[in-house]
């Protein structure tokens, strides 16, 4: 997996603006009714092309970089995610996110702060990631995994296993 180094001082004019034009989507998103019309245009318009049909994201939604978010169908994202997206987050079809659980792309450099090195994460078909979990740049959550709450995934996850704690260990395989 290749990490890609961001300088967030080098942005151009035109990625400020769209940084500008997502958070301002995001408050609006995060202060409306949520199951209404005005709500599911401001998730639309948020994430654009890449969310797919047929899923919810719920409000207290966080992060940055949503257009560089893919969400396929069907997904179910609780309250309060956090998405620090600069490196790309894929969500596949049927995969549940709970309530508080963390999606991070990207760190700081340990030498120059400034600087985000980010990889990309990816969350497999109906994989599940429990509450208050956080999946760190760079990992793969595999189909059909199941994520333990509060758990901290610093490596990737095999398909169809269990894995919780912190770092996250395999507990056993999904039946």
């Amino acid at each position: 997996m290749q990490e890609t180094i961001v300088d967030p001082g080098q942005t151009t004019v035109e990625e400020h603006a769209e940084g500008v034009r997502q958070a301002q989507v995001l408050f609006k998103l995060n202060h409306t009714m949520p199951y209404t019309d005005e709500y599911n245009a401001l998730v639309r318009e948020l994430f654009g092309e890449g969310l797919g049909e047929g899923g919810w994201i719920m409000p207290g939604l966080t992060g940055v970089c949503f257009d560089k978010v893919k969400i396929g169908k069907n997904v179910m994202i609780m309250n309060n995610c956090l998405m620090m997206s600069r490196g790309g987050i894929t969500i596949e079809d049927g995969a549940m996110i709970a309530a508080n659980a963390q999606l991070i792309s990207n760190n700081h450099d340990l030498h120059d702060r400034q600087i985000l090195r980010c990889k990309p994460v990816h969350i497999g078909k109906n994989a599940w990631i429990g509450a208050g979990a956080t999946i760190l740049p760079g990992v793969t959550v595999g189909d059909n995994a199941v994520v333990a709450a509060g758990a901290v995934v610093t490596k990737d996850v095999a398909p169809n296993t269990i894995v919780g704690g912190n770092p996250a260990k395999f507990i056993k395989n999904v039946d």
